[in-house]
């Protein structure tokens, strides 16, 4: 993943400030290009909020006044990139503390123009948690809309759980709320606007996976020629937790006659930055083929002592009646930023359609 500086950077914010400047905004422009200088040591997000700020107090009191310099400035092609991140949110500022009502949408609309340039997937976030209704509203429309940009904000910038981005509680509470949206997309003729939708359900099985079943049943009943596509990178959080529902969509169901053998491991002593080699066999001892997937679990120690389970995918596979495959993997313990290695007990366990077989102990040790 880039860093933030590669991102919004001081380059970033001086192709603001040049954008400002041919708007015919000086004074806006050198407030912001001033600030690229206090962005050392600051993360995406903090980065972002401090040029918002700035541009805020910089620019017109009014949404009125502020949607005119941002419309000035979208006539300009340099005026794209992570610049963009912070103008959105500056026009959400403006728009939430003005005192006329029209403002609230006519920021939805700028938004919705913006969006192309770069997103305002984050912007609207504020939108959304100040009137969420009158949001979904707008929202909805742009389902319908030409440019596959807009339609992928309204999946988008409505995910329960969207990264680097602010929590909307009535989307968490209730994320059915937004499923008018996602029926209308699922066969968008976009990849990126779908991919997005995928991922909005997927959000949604985290805390109400009955929900997210529903949905994609819904999609598979009224398929195209993308929604198996869809569906399965929808419910991939599912199955690997072993939904039953979602295991069986995918066409998963128990897998009551079939054998596994192992997981044996190489070693049951592992350090940190090594990595550990399993291996297993799986046998269909029943008379149809079995439709597998098999993933399997790490149940890393936490700090305090106890564990806590990690489904990793694997593999799916068909095995015909009476076949026997053998598998073996590796599972790499090297350091890396999103997990922090506690030595001591660890396991690993198997699991083929949902369902837990086999386990296998090791310790794992401090770095040699």
């Amino acid at each position: 993943m880039p860093l933030a500086e590669e991102l919004l950077g001081s380059a970033a914010v001086a192709a603001l400030a040049d954008c400002l400047d041919r708007a015919g905004r000086p004074h806006d422009a050198k407030a912001v290009r001033t600030c690229g200088k206090r962005l050392d040591g600051l993360a995406l997000r903090e980065r972002s909020d401090l040029v918002r700020d700035v541009l805020t107090a910089s620019l017109p009191e009014g949404y009125a006044a502020t949607q005119t310099v941002v419309r000035t400035a979208l006539a300009d092609p340099g005026f794209t990139g992570w610049m963009i991140w912070p103008v959105t949110e500056a026009v959400v500022t403006r728009a939430l503390e003005d005192d006329d009502p029209d403002s609230f949408e006519a920021a939805l609309h700028l938004l919705a123009e913006l969006t192309p340039r770069l997103t305002a997937e984050f912007a609207i976030r504020r939108m959304l948690r100040a009137d969420l209704a009158r949001t979904l509203r707008v929202v909805q429309r742009w389902t319908d809309h030409p440019d596959e940009h807009v339609r992928r904000l309204a999946s988008e910038g409505t995910r329960p759980r969207l990264p680097w981005a602010i929590r909307v509680p009535g989307l968490l509470t209730s994320p059915e709320l937004t499923r008018p949206v996602l029926d209308a997309l699922y066969r968008d003729p976009s990849e990126y606007v779908r991919r997005s939708v995928a991922n909005h359900v997927n959000d949604i099985s985290h805390a109400v996976p009955d929900l997210a079943v529903e949905v994609a049943a819904g999609w598979s009943a009224a398929p195209d020629e993308h929604t198996p596509r869809v569906v399965r990178h929808a419910l991939r959080t599912a199955v690997k937790k072993g939904h039953p529902g979602a295991l069986s969509l995918m066409g998963f169901e128990p897998a009551t006659e079939v054998a596994v053998l192992g997981p044996q491991l190489d070693e049951d002593r592992v350090a940190v930055g090594d990595e550990i080699t399993f291996a297993f066999d799986v046998a269909n001892e029943g008379a149809a083929p079995a439709k597998l997937v098999i993933d399997y679990v790490i149940h890393y120690q936490k700090a305090n002592g106890s564990t806590a389970p990690k489904v990793f995918k694997l593999t799916t596979r068909t095995l015909d009646a009476g076949e026997r495959v053998s598998i073996s993997r590796r599972h790499s313990f090297r350091k890396i930023t999103t997990r922090v290695f506690h030595p001591g007990a660890h396991a690993l366990e198997l699991q083929v359609n949902g369902e837990v077989r086999g386990r296998a102990e090791f310790t794992l040790l401090a770095p040699s």
